[in-house]
């Protein structure tokens, strides 16, 4: 049906399918925008376009260009990847409307399930558990106050559309309702570009698990399997298995067989992934995530099912090609997300360059990555640079695995969760298969035992005499990128060992520092992340204690609350809301006569 496929995405996932296009003997696009240029995902793909300037979120989003530039390639589909347009049922719709295959669900069955108060709705027609909740998005706080009266405390704070836990928001008593619920709506149009919100009784301390489904053209249904992805960080994942240690053979039939018959029940088609939370041996519906999810490596590593491959093969009209009765669960697979964060500052976003890199290998291991040596992590993006996943014959294995993996893995010069990982997956309470969401609240010791990396950013000039090799350089015509090789018409040549690269230069070669020195400023706050600035939480004059809340800081497509380093009366608001900022720069001084 197509023998050509443009990826509508970037990092790592681009790259998977990519790789995976290349096994099938199809073509793979890339598209890129200004500040991935020079990403992994452009270099590997059969062919790559610019999808524009701005440097930003926006060029992934930009449908009509998508689309155009899917048709200027010669492109027959679209994969969508996970995020930006993946669950975007109006860029299905005009996908197929251009002729072009949507490597994805039907529109229709996009809608039906694309946001999680219309997911709520289908789930329960269908006789699936559901959290306790409203059925229609929320017009004010003052509603959402009046629901947490009926539920009790406390509620969640739901962003309708998306997923990946943002514009979400937990809410214990009713002074935070009203923060609550403007922190959930910028986050939730920052993330989505749709502000609508709904309510939940938020459960105590349950697990989350979710099912992987397959489907395809001709009414076939299949689950493949559970994940336990309890441990998460802002609502949002960080470590996932398969399968989950607490969850039996008879339970996974009874959900998968539940999952089975939502899907059926909307037209489902391809890949997807049914989450629940799960508490006192019940499960309750939260969403269907309508694409392939972050996390389906270890589904794949378990089931020895290439997921990414079957969405293709689905899309190409293929039956499926295995019955329920033949899947089954092999060993145990654990993943840890690695990411530009610094978990010893409330897993704040850590923007950098990368130094020099090394993936571990060997037996059972796999790394999913995004990034490479002197690689740039822009700031525009989700903070995720890689996925580590191992695979053992057991639970036990596939932890003294990941141990291994995680001390082999080399990232330097940027702050990453590889510290948290390795503190997270040797706690007694990780080991023994005692996880909830709870657990980073639970267990703060694992944070308090982490200090703050010191990733100094240094780059080498090379000697400004030495003859230079022929270069080879990225070159866009009309949108398409090219590599060419230049070199200097009449060079001297090269002598041994010149043009070698700056981070082979000998260590006694000038150096210079490749990033801003962070000022020190006893009287006032620092920014310590680029970012923009979504809201301001305090006036001139104000007197705050240490640790309140002053700004709110948007980067890596996250909210991050910038506090008072100390006590006093805050004199001048020197940013404005809404205007980009710099790391180091100073959001507010205090009087002179502050404590």
């Amino acid at each position: 049906m197509f023998d050509t496929v443009l990826i509508a995405n970037r990092g790592e996932i681009a790259l998977r399918v990519a790789r995976a296009c290349r096994e099938l003997g199809l073509r793979s696009i890339a598209v890129f925008s200004e500040a991935d240029r020079d990403a992994p995902h452009v270099a590997y793909a059969d062919d790559a376009y610019q999808i524009g300037p701005p440097p930003s979120s926006e060029s992934y989003l930009n449908m009509e260009r998508i689309i155009a530039t899917a048709r200027q390639a010669g492109a027959g589909a679209i994969h969508p990847g996970y995020g930006f347009l993946s669950e975007n049922s109006s860029f299905a719709r005009a996908v197929g409307q251009a002729g072009l295959v949507f490597v994805g669900p039907p529109p229709d069955a996009i809608e039906s399930v694309g946001g999680k108060v219309a997911a709520r709705n289908v789930a329960q027609a269908a006789k699936v558990p559901v959290v306790p909740g409203t059925y229609k998005p929320i017009e004010s706080a003052q509603e959402a106050l009046a629901l947490a009266g009926d539920f009790g405390y406390p509620i969640a704070i739901k962003a309708v559309g998306g997923g990946g836990g943002r514009g979400l928001r937990v809410v214990r008593n009713a002074n935070e309702i009203d923060a609550a619920f403007e922190s959930a709506r910028r986050e939730a149009i920052l993330s989505f570009k749709n502000g609508e919100l709904y309510v939940e009784k938020y459960l105590g301390n349950p697990r989350h698990i979710e099912i992987q489904i397959l489907a395809d053209t001709h009414g076939n249904v299949v689950y493949v399997g559970e994940r336990d992805c309890s441990v998460q960080r802002r609502h949002q994942k960080l470590i996932e298995e398969c399968p989950s240690p607490v969850v039996t053979a008879a339970q996974r039939a009874e959900i998968g067989t539940a999952a089975v018959r939502l899907a059926k029940s909307v037209g489902y088609v391809g890949a997807g992934t049914l989450e629940f939370l799960y508490e006192e041996g019940k499960f309750y519906f939260l969403e269907l995530n309508s694409r392939i999810q972050v996390e389906h490596t270890v589904t794949e590593m378990v089931y020895g099912i290439d997921l990414v491959k079957a969405q293709l093969r689905i899309a190409q009209g293929e039956k499926l090609w295995f019955t329920q009765e033949d899947i089954s669960p092999r060993g145990h697979a654990i993943e840890c997300r690695i990411n530009a964060e610094d978990p010893s500052a409330n897993f704040r976003p850590a923007l950098g360059t990368v130094g020099a890199y090394r993936e571990p290998v060997g037996l059972g291991i796999r790394v999913d990555s995004g990034v490479r040596a002197n690689y740039a992590i822009p700031q525009f993006y989700d903070s995720m640079v890689a996925k580590l996943i191992v695979w053992g014959q057991d639970r036990l294995e596939a932890i003294s695995r990941m141990n291994r993996a995680l001390a082999d893995y080399q990232i330097e010069n940027l702050t990453t969760t590889i510290p948290f990982h390795k503190a997270a997956i040797n706690h007694p309470a990780f080991k023994s298969g005692d996880v909830t969401v709870n657990f980073i609240p639970q267990h703060p010791e694992i944070l308090e035992s982490l200090t703050a990396q010191q990733v100094p950013g240094e780059v080498v000039i090379p000697a400004e005499e030495e003859p230079q090799p022929p270069r080879s350089f990225n070159v866009e015509v009309n949108s398409r990128r090219f590599m060419v090789r230049v070199a200097e018409i009449g060079a001297p040549p090269l002598r041994a060992g010149a043009g070698r690269s700056a981070a082979a230069a000998p260590k006694n070669k000038p150096k210079a520092k490749s990033g801003k020195t962070t000022p020190q400023a006893a009287n006032a706050v620092i920014c310590p992340i680029p970012g923009v600035l979504a809201g301001i939480r305090v006036e001139p004059g104000q007197q705050v204690e240490s640790g309140q809340i002053l700004f709110v800081i948007e980067a890596m497509k996250m909210e991050n609350e910038i506090v008072a380093p100390k006590a006093g009366k805050i004199a001048e608001i020197r940013a404005k809301q809404g205007t980009s900022i710099e790391s180091g720069a100073v959001l507010a001084t205090y009087a002179t006569d502050a404590a």
